[in-house]
């Protein structure tokens, strides 16, 4: 580090000062998608939580999917909201430690969860007849916990060796949320080692469940496409439809994101994908479960269809 120069103590963000215009549109926008997304995964909790026949492992983990995505969303968009209606648009070291180690521990714990509603439908169609025994309330806790485990372990030891960096400078971000490379590239010291080292843990901590699901898509392929009725094998793909969605639409953006070689990187695709991942993603996965989802759909129906005066007569 350069003795001439002096360690940041706020970073400034960029965001999106070029459509200094469309500014006060996109909070009107975003803030009607954040409400949107509050709302729509509150919903299927109240919905899980309210009828018995959703009692299930598979809906257990919509529940932890849910909640996770309205904590997600949240460590981002209401910051960006303000900073819409801000000229000055700054945050301290420490805010944005703590916002990166609630995102990323976040986004972590989805990645293991996802995994874990994978292996939930691998044995729902791969083993329907000990569905109950291996799926038990005890094994979804525990794999609800290992997920959320890792989340917080792994994103928590990185975090907090990125923020031993020094930062100095401007401490101007090219981005919207402290997300990790934007972070990194106003060190002033070499990174080169830490990117390495984040690039291979964002391949085994990343690549690792999508490489679980992929294995049980393959297996839970290979069994549906044994069913030998039409009717059969429609009724096992659409308990996955909706997952395959969530699933397609998170590693999408975050494989694009993380995994793309340094060069390829510029601010305007980074803010193009973080948008996607941190607020389409969440807002549509509520949508997703309750079109696609037969029994989400009922539920909501019959909740909604209750006449409350014509119970009391």
């Amino acid at each position: 580090m350069n003795g001439n120069q002096s360690l940041c103590t706020t970073f400034t963000f960029v965001a999106f000062s070029s459509l200094a215009e469309l500014q006060p549109v996109l909070f009107i926008v975003f803030l009607i998608i954040y409400l949107f997304t509050m709302g729509g995964n509150l919903i299927i909790i109240c919905l899980i939580w309210v009828t018995p026949s959703l009692h299930t492992p598979m809906y257990f983990f919509l529940v932890n999917l849910s909640f996770l995505e309205m904590c997600y969303i949240t460590s981002v968009v209401p910051q960006m909201l303000v900073h819409l209606l801000t000229e000055t648009k700054t945050m301290s070291v420490r805010g944005c430690a703590a916002q990166m180690y609630v995102f990323t521990i976040l986004g972590l714990t989805e990645c293991c969860l996802l995994a874990a509603m994978a292996y939930d439908r691998f044995v729902a169609i791969c083993y329907p007849l000990h569905y109950t025994l291996l799926m038990s309330p005890r094994v979804c806790l525990k794999l609800a916990a290992a997920s959320w485990t890792t989340g917080v372990v792994v994103e928590s030891a990185q975090t907090t060796w990125i923020f031993t960096l020094p930062f100095c400078g401007a401490g101007k971000i090219q981005h919207f949320f402290c997300d990790i490379l934007p972070v990194v590239k106003l060190a002033c010291v070499d990174t080169s080692h830490n990117e390495i080292v984040m690039f291979s843990l964002s391949m085994l901590f990343i690549m690792s469940p999508c490489f679980l699901i992929l294995c049980s898509y393959v297996r839970i392929l290979v069994t549906i496409l044994r069913i030998p009725s039409a009717a059969g094998r429609h009724k096992a793909f659409s308990t996955c439809s909706s997952h395959i969605l969530v699933v397609s639409l998170f590693y999408g953006t975050a494989l694009f994101t993380y995994l793309q070689p340094k060069t390829t990187h510029t601010p305007e695709t980074d803010k193009a994908t973080a948008l996607m991942y941190t607020v389409v993603t969440p807002a549509l996965n509520p949508v997703i479960y309750a079109l696609k989802n037969k029994e989400v759909k009922k539920a909501f129906q019959r909740v909604t269809q209750r006449n409350p005066l014509r119970q009391m007569t």
